[in-house]
């Protein structure tokens, strides 16, 4: 999950930083003010068949680029956090641009919200696997899960299983 947002000019935002630093009650908190506030926001989500088929760098920079180019309002320049886009929209990238820039560091709270609330969903649905805990990383619950439970066909990543295995 990645997400493009454009802020007002000059905006401020309090204690907004990279959303690795701040605890799941904040980015709730900045995810809903940047919902108000934003000029624009938009995702952009790679499914497990992308990442299996490409990477998960190169499936990250085209959920980028989906991001981008599905934004309500086009952006004039675009600032990434540490990857560069082959895109034809001026851009910047920046390393640890999520601690640096606001723009970078609402985006990055946009997508982790995003993806948090992707994982609880599915942790309501397939409670043994402990998505609400692993929010995409292989815990060692989630790891223990698979081996007793089996993976679930079209969410576990192949690449993921194949190396669990």
């Amino acid at each position: 999950v990645t997400a493009c947002v454009i802020l007002p000019e000059n905006y401020k935002l309090e204690g907004l930083t990279d959303s690795k630093k701040l605890s799941p009650k904040k980015r709730d908190l900045f995810y809903d003010i940047l919902q108000k506030d934003a000029i624009s926001i938009s995702l952009g989500i790679k499914d497990e068949d992308v990442i299996d088929e490409v990477n998960i760098l190169e499936a990250t920079k085209l959920a980028m680029k989906e991001a981008i180019f599905t934004a309500p309002v086009k952006p004039e320049h675009v600032l990434i956090d540490a990857v560069k886009l082959d895109i034809d929209i001026p851009s910047t990238s920046i390393i640890k641009g999520d601690a640096k820039s606001l723009s970078i560091a609402a985006a990055s709270v946009i997508a982790k919200v995003t993806r948090d609330r992707i994982m609880n969903e599915l942790d309501s649905k397939y409670p043994a696997y402990g998505f609400i805990d692993n929010k995409g990383y292989g815990t060692k619950k989630h790891t223990d899960a698979i081996k007793e439970h089996g993976y679930i066909k079209g969410l576990h990543r192949m690449t993921f299983i194949k190396n669990l295995i």
